[in-house]
């Protein structure tokens, strides 16, 4: 094999991106260093963040380049490997998606077991979503047995998982917010005690109808509004973890 395929920034959208600012192109692939591995991805994760380094603006991470491609988490078989720590056939997840083929460090690499779960659910619920949920209601806001756990923009990638864990956490009261009707329905076929929708009324209100005890953790996705009704029912000894 001597060349893939990849996805390249083309120009810089204004508002939603189109197919318009991106082009495939075909490149040569590069001999393979010491140390490197030549993974085939067979999934890539698209993940909110890279809207923002679509813009040539500086942040906390380099913007894309014009001409290249772009890059993010992906999940791959190794098929040819020039390291001792990397066997053909591993499955692993990197750093170097939107391409077909990734020439990448084996150190960069870190290798999944399929048969626990499938290899796409390394990029998510086992990935840097679920990691993010999972850290901020353990680590962050120390979630315990019993405690109300309430979650913005809880029908999102991140707030999903984080409702989903406090309960196996021992959560005694899971509650979110969302933007619709059908998202308030999906968030309690996941489990959720309550849910609300923040276009209907009062944040306070809604949330204080939910929780009538107070909530003991506040999982922020969204900040503004959301914050402030948090704080106005947050129980004494209460915490809150900031995501985003």
């Amino acid at each position: 094999m001597t060349t893939t395929r990849q996805i390249h920034l083309a120009s810089r959208p204004t508002g939603w991106p189109t197919a318009d600012n991106f082009r495939l192109v075909e490149v040569g692939l590069p001999e393979l260093a010491d140390g490197q591995v030549l993974v085939r991805n067979t999934a890539m994760s698209v993940d909110p963040y890279m809207r923002g380094r679509m813009n040539d603006v500086k942040s906390y991470v380099p913007p894309f380049q014009i001409g290249a491609p772009l890059d993010g988490g992906a999940v791959g078989e190794v098929v040819a490997s020039r390291s001792a720590d990397r066997a053909v056939g591993d499955v692993v997840v990197h750093g170097l998606g939107w391409r077909e083929h990734a020439v990448v460090d084996a150190a960069a690499t870190r290798v999944v077991d399929t048969t626990l779960a499938p290899a796409d659910a390394y990029l998510g619920a086992l990935g840097m979503t679920g990691l993010t949920a999972y850290a901020g209601l353990t680590e962050v806001a120390g979630t315990q047995p019993g405690d109300t756990v309430f979650i913005s923009g809880a029908a999102g990638a991140v707030g999903s998982l984080a409702g989903q864990i406090a309960k196996q956490l021992g959560a005694e009261r899971v509650i979110g917010s969302a933007g619709s009707a059908a998202k308030v329905a999906h968030l309690l076929e996941l489990g959720f005690d309550a849910a609300f929708d923040y276009h209907d009324g009062n944040i306070t209100e809604q949330l204080a109808a939910a929780a009538p005890d107070g909530i003991d953790v506040y999982f922020d996705n969204v900040g503004g509004e959301h914050l402030e009704a948090a704080i106005s029912v947050l129980n004494r000894g209460g915490r809150v973890a900031m995501c985003g």
